[in-house]
């Protein structure tokens, strides 16, 4: 029984990426070692995250079982950094742009997943009692894979000198949305003291409506130009 709950997570959690991978352009490129160098810039860049918090921002001091609004918000700021980073992989990476949106999504995403979910679901997913957080956790890795391919495509929109001015508005908007999420999205759970299924939803359909709208202008703006 554990086995067979631990392979059900690590395939739910871990398929997505797969089909994603094959089903893209990215397997006929050849791109496994572009994702990989992808996935390194994210672990320097959540290494230079976590010196520049401990660094600058101070510890906030609020009592147990209180949401640390402060805290959470500088975090959430500090997010932007992981814009200058999918960037920067994009700006590695020579060819189409959904070519370069994929890559720097895929080595996202994967590096997350095997720093963040890997070791919960290793260690968790194998005990004697059935326990629903791992398949919440293994959910919650796939709408990681689509949050960071809206977040790289409006990034890479973002950056294109050509880009409208009347796109300009909505990109910053979505991008903003993006990197604020998850502070708006705990401090909603923790205001409406929300369950952990409600929040997972919550979560999937703000995450679809950025990902939709995203996907809205990126095809207006390729098919427009």
């Amino acid at each position: 029984m554990t086995l067979l709950q631990l392979g059900n997570c690590v395939a739910l959690a871990y398929s997505p990426l797969l089909i994603a991978y094959r089903r893209s352009s990215l397997s006929e490129y050849n791109a496994f070692w572009r994702c990989v160098q992808a996935g390194a810039t994210y672990l320097f860049v959540q290494l230079c995250k976590m010196l520049f918090l401990a660094t600058f921002f101070p510890t906030w001091d609020a009592s147990v079982g209180v949401y640390d609004f402060v805290g959470e918000f500088m975090k959430s700021t500090v997010d932007l950094a992981d814009l200058v980073g999918l960037h920067l992989v994009m700006s590695r990476n020579a060819g189409k742009g959904d070519y370069k949106i994929m890559v720097a999504a895929m080595g996202w995403a994967t590096a997350e997943l095997v720093m963040s979910r890997c070791i919960p679901l290793w260690v968790g997913a194998r005990g004697i009692e059935f326990d629903w957080k791992y398949i919440q956790i293994s959910f919650d890795s796939n709408i990681s894979l689509i949050h960071y391919i809206a977040m790289a495509a409006l990034v890479w929109m973002f950056s294109r000198y050509d880009l409208p001015k009347h796109y300009r508005l909505p990109v910053a908007a979505l991008l903003g949305l993006s990197v604020y999420k998850a502070f708006l999205m705990e401090s909603a759970i923790n205001i409406f003291a929300v369950g952990s299924w409600t929040a997972l939803l919550v979560k999937a359909l703000v995450t679809g409506g950025v990902s939709l709208s995203t996907l809205l202008l990126y095809i207006s703006l390729v098919h427009g130009n």
